[in-house]
């Protein structure tokens, strides 16, 4: 296996994540409950993980502050853009593999 240095480690993983998000922000048309349904998260586990790294290092970031970092706008913009209702298909997929979420 390849040798990688812990700060080399930490830099790819900060433009993969920077990547990851900034797809995230280009797909509008994948709504949250589609992540949840087939990859278990969704933007907002995504914007609360990294919410709780900034408290891991001390640092106090509000819900709404993570998510306008995921998001690249605050999050009742992105829903009055982007967000549609669920349909009974995806609500049923999502409590099926979610129950008590």
């Amino acid at each position: 296996m390849t040798e990688i240095d812990e700060k080399t480690r930490t830099e790819l993983e900060a433009a993969a994540f920077r990547r990851l998000v900034q797809h995230l922000r280009e797909r509008t048309d994948v709504q949250n409950i589609d992540m949840m349904n087939l990859a278990g998260f969704c933007r907002n586990c995504l914007s609360r993980w990294y919410r709780e790294a900034a408290e891991s290092q001390g640092i106090a970031l509000p819900d709404p502050e993570a998510r306008e970092i995921i998001y690249g706008m605050p999050y009742k913009e992105w829903q009055a853009k982007h967000q549609r209702e669920a349909t009974a298909e995806q609500k049923a997929a999502f409590a099926a593999a979610n129950p008590g979420h």
